[in-house]
């Protein structure tokens, strides 16, 4: 049984999600750049690209949020962290390369901070008055007919790329080692 709202209510718990997943979204993207260990900045990024599927699920979207997890927090960041551990890389090295764009990163950051306060002072005009209520019975069904019917020959093209470059990769490391 749903809780009756009242006109102009909102539930508090939706709020409270979102502002929670999006700030431990900022959180870990803050990490990322921040941290000098890189498997550090890997975790954080995990953590971040799972907010991020949370925030997908909120949007009614449970198909996109299976993927942020499986591919992205999943997939992509075991391949990160396996590049982390083959790469040597001189810790003097990485500290002279990025020591020096610090003025940059600054100017990009207080340009981002400009855009998101335009955005948030001028948002109501950006956004349309009544938003649709998004139809999430079939969206996931719809996807896997179209990957697996119309477009099986790509997808297996895709697959054949992938496990050819996870053969690729442990050969070199290989050679490597």
């Amino acid at each position: 049984m749903q809780p009756i709202l009242q006109p102009g209510m909102q539930p508090v718990a939706t709020t409270f999600f979102f502002y929670f997943l999006s700030g431990l979204t900022l959180l870990s993207g803050v990490l990322v750049i921040t941290r000098k260990n890189p498997v550090h900045s890997a975790l954080a990024l995990i953590f971040g690209l799972l907010a991020q599927a949370g925030l997908y699920l909120m949007l009614y979207a449970p198909f996109v949020a299976g993927v942020q997890i499986i591919l992205y927090a999943g997939g992509i960041m075991v391949l990160f962290l396996f590049v982390i551990m083959l790469v040597n890389i001189e810790r003097s090295q990485r500290e002279e390369q990025f020591n020096k764009q610090w003025l940059i990163g600054l100017l990009a950051a207080v340009a981002l901070g400009v855009l998101f306060i335009i955005v948030y002072v001028k948002g109501k005009s950006f956004l349309p008055v009544g938003m649709p209520q998004p139809i999430e019975s079939s969206n996931t069904q719809q996807i896997g007919v179209m990957l697996y019917g119309q477009y099986m020959f790509a997808f297996e093209i895709a697959s054949l790329l992938l496990l050819v470059a996870i053969i690729g990769a442990v050969v070199m490391a290989k050679k490597r080692i």
